[in-house]
């Protein structure tokens, strides 16, 4: 299984639209000069952000802000606004297992609490109090602590 890369570029712009908030508009386009990828792709995650109350959206060419300080937002957050999960679960399952098979008969019961732990141990790594406040010096960004 593998995540896309929506929770990554959306870390990205949550950290741009901060670090040069007093300095640029951060519009769907100088964000993408940034992330290095198409300004529509960047639209498509800031409405997401934006749905999930993390970032409001200017009318027009007006810029992005965030609705949150940065240190009162998770990575759980992002990841949770860009990557839901179908129902809740991380792990989706064939739905028809053949009961007549032991293997069918038995695999929820093999793998559920499993898949559940797994998912539980990721949630939590990523609701840690991650702080998305970038430390600027010279222009330049030093250190982005997360």
């Amino acid at each position: 299984m593998k995540i896309s890369n929506r929770f990554t570029i959306a870390v990205h712009t949550l950290i741009v639209v901060e670090y040069f908030k007093e300095e640029y508009k951060t519009t769907s386009d100088f964000i993408a000069s940034s992330v290095r990828v198409n300004p529509v792709v960047i639209r498509q995650i800031l409405g997401q952000l934006k749905k999930a109350g993390l970032l409001e959206v200017h009318a027009g060419s007006g810029g992005v802000s965030l609705l949150k300080k940065p240190q009162d937002i998770t990575l759980l957050d992002v990841f949770n606004a860009v990557e839901p999960f179908d129902g809740g679960a991380m792990f989706g399952f064939h739905k028809n297992p053949n009961l007549s098979c032991p293997v069918g008969k038995n695999i929820h019961n093999l793998l559920d609490d499993k898949l559940a732990s797994i998912q539980s141990a990721m949630e939590n790594e990523l609701k840690k109090n991650h702080s998305f406040r970038p430390f600027k010096s010279s222009k330049s960004v030093e250190q982005i602590k997360l």
